[in-house]
Order: C-alpha cells, then structure tokens, then sequence
C-alpha cells in the first residue's frame, strides 16, 4: 500500500513540475515575441498653429476711422463765418488748423515713395472757404487711408527715415495718428469756445436725455 501511495505521490510530482515548465515556457516565449516587435510610437499631441501676428495695418485704419469721423463732422459742424476765427493773435485759426492737418497728411507719405497731389504747399493754409477747407480735409484722409491700405503688413516693421531720424514704419503711421489726435482736440476747444457742441457729444447726449413727455391739454 505505501508502495501505491509512494508512486501515486511521484507522478503527481512529475505531472506539476511539468506543467510549471510549461507555463514557464509559454511566458518566455511571450515575452520574446514582445521584445521583437516594434516598440509603439506614442503620437505627440497636435499643437495648435500660432496665432498670426497682430496687423498694424488693420489697427491703424480703425484708428483712422474714428479720427475720419470725428474731424470731419466737426468741421462740417463749424459755421462758416467762425473759419476764420482765432483764440488770440500768433495761433491758427480754425481754417488753418485744419488745412495744416491737410497739408501734413499730403506730405506724410513721401518717406513711403508716394508725392502729395500737385497744389500741395504752404499756401494752402490761406484757404478760408468752408467747403474748400473740409474738402481738402477729406481729401487728405483718404490720401493717408489709400498709403496705409497698400502698405503690406510685411512692411510695417521696416525701417525708414521719417521726419529726419530712423524709425518704423508702423511708428511713423502712428504718430501721424498721434498728431491729428493732439488737433482734434485742439478743434474741440475752438467748437467749444464758440458754444458748439461736437456731434458724436450731441448726439450721445441725445440718446441718454429721457423722452419727453406731451404736455395734457386742459379739460
């Protein structure tokens, strides 16, 4: 009986040992079927294109925009016989203020290549007729509107000489901006001194003012 029972206990043992050889077996033969493929690539999260850099050009038209409007509605708002008008003697009266913006504009472009119209001077700045003063201004606007629309983005970090020193081109358009800015006011100033109120004021006083309400007739 223990004979049986010896046997019994050797061929269990064999049958173990033979099934951990296996089992050992197939897991070496697994890992080297990992170990000969190609290890797995892992894909690099797609980046988002760079945002384009800021247009200057597009940046200054918007600022031309609103200076358009404003100088020009405030001119027209003007009354004729006040274009001659001066705060005090040695200063720019309103017809020169802005036949001097004019002018400035005409001859901004030069550093860019472009010439102002002919009849472009000096004596421009004698001209006191309304219609002929907000004409040229209009004009010269849309000179400075016309050089900064075919100035390609590409070239508004170049370099120039405007004004007698080194500089950009995006700087020169902008202080160009800066320049009308310091006259709009300056026009503002002589509006008010003659008891006009600029339209983009009026007309924002006018949509704040409450409706008024009709007067009731009387039983």
């Amino acid at each position: 009986m223990k004979r049986y029972f010896s046997k019994v206990l050797i061929v269990a043992s064999l049958f173990v040992t033979s099934l951990s050889v296996a089992s050992l077996f197939i897991v070496i033969c697994a890992a080297a079927v990992r170990a000969q493929q190609p290890a797995a690539t892992t894909t690099p999260p797609m980046r988002s294109a760079p945002a384009s850099a800021p247009s200057y050009r597009a940046d200054f038209l918007k600022e031309m925009d609103n200076l358009e409007k404003k100088l020009v509605s405030l001119a027209e708002a003007m009354p004729a016989e006040k274009f001659t008008w001066r705060p005090m003697d040695g200063v720019r009266s309103v017809s020169e203020v802005y036949t001097h913006m004019a002018g400035s504009n005409f001859n901004f472009t030069q550093f860019l290549g472009i010439k102002p119209p002919a009849g472009v001077g000096r004596e421009m700045e004698k001209i006191t007729d309304k219609a002929q003063v907000v004409e040229l201004l209009k004009q010269s606007l849309a000179h400075v509107r016309q050089a900064a629309t075919n100035t390609p983005d590409a070239d508004w970090d170049k370099t120039v000489t405007y004004s007698g020193r080194n500089t950009v081109v995006r700087e020169a358009f902008f202080r160009l901006a800066l320049g009308m800015r310091e006259h709009l006011g300056q026009s503002v100033a002589y509006a008010r001194f003659n008891r006009i109120v600029p339209p983009w004021t009026a007309e924002r006083e006018a949509q704040q003012s409450p409706p008024t309400k009709p007067k009731s007739s009387a039983p």
